[in-house]
């Protein structure tokens, strides 16, 4: 089996470590508009050989495209513009609803199967790359009645090979779930790392007194712009709905604070607890 993966970062990385590495990849090869993360991506061996873009495509059983979802726009449609029916497309971005768009009535569009492995870390670029990053997560493949039941096969194997778990989803409520449990909770990072900046001038206090608690929560904060502003982008209208939400859940907090109503405080508490009956499901 032949790889193709265009955009050779965390997850692009990670993804060939662990295919190349588990048998499914007998060669992985790298397209990427940046020299330096090809050669980075060569001196670690996450790829064989890099390529450019038609070429990557033209010699690849399966293409993987793991770019920022704004480049996503652009590149799908050329990249289905040069393949043939035994090839498979899949991507791995974070949001659909417009990347899907964008190829209906493609006349490849069969050959594409879309596709979101639920993994990452805050960190970037193909030194982030780690392996076993996606062992026993969740993948999301999205709208699969629209292609080919073969490419969907390939996918599905690509997968299982890691392994992962697999669900499907249609693309409206993908876009809306990944909204309430990932993207909110970078935007919640990014503003409590402003808010801590901002009333806490002596950085040497957040290094010294920071806790455990306090790196996990702001976390996501170190998360790439480059990344992250085309997913708020894209998803724009369903991470305003949560945030909308959280906006409020934080403002009654807020209030029962200033009414030093601390019984309801402990109730809310209690209430925010059963997360974690639902997370061991």
């Amino acid at each position: 089996m032949i790889i193709t993966i265009i955009g050779i970062g965390l997850i692009g990385g990670s993804l060939a470590i662990t295919l190349k590495e588990n048998g499914f990849a007998q060669r992985i090869i790298g397209v990427d508009v940046s020299q330096d993360n090809l050669d980075k991506a060569i001196r670690r061996r996450l790829i064989d050989e890099e390529m450019g873009l038609e070429e990557g495509i033209s010699a690849a059983d399966i293409v993987v495209l793991a770019t920022p979802v704004d480049v996503m726009l652009r590149l799908l449609p050329q990249i289905l513009d040069r393949i043939s029916s035994q090839q498979t497309v899949i991507d791995v971005g974070s949001t659909k609803e417009r990347l899907l768009e964008a190829v209906k009535g493609h006349p490849a569009r069969e050959r594409y199967v879309a596709t979101h492995p639920m993994a990452g870390t805050e960190h970037s670029g193909p030194e982030a790359a780690i392996p076993n990053l996606f062992d026993h997560k969740c993948t999301v493949l999205i709208d699969v009645g629209d292609s080919a039941p073969d490419a969907v096969e390939m996918a599905e194997r690509l997968y299982r090979s890691i392994p992962m778990r697999i669900v499907q989803l249609d693309c409206l409520s993908h876009d809306v779930h990944t909204a309430y449990v990932s993207h909110i909770s970078h935007i919640s990072s990014f503003a409590l790392a402003l808010t801590v900046l901002a009333k806490e001038k002596d950085e040497s206090h957040i290094f010294e007194l920071a806790s455990g608690g306090f790196d996990s929560t702001v976390r996501l904060a170190k998360s790439s712009p480059d990344m992250w502003v085309p997913i708020f982008r894209q998803n724009r209208d369903n991470v305003l709905d949560v945030l909308d939400e959280h906006i409020q859940q934080l403002a009654r907090f807020r209030s029962l604070l200033i009414k030093k109503d601390f019984d309801t405080f402990y109730q809310l508490i209690e209430e925010a607890n059963q997360i974690s009956r639902i997370l061991k499901k």
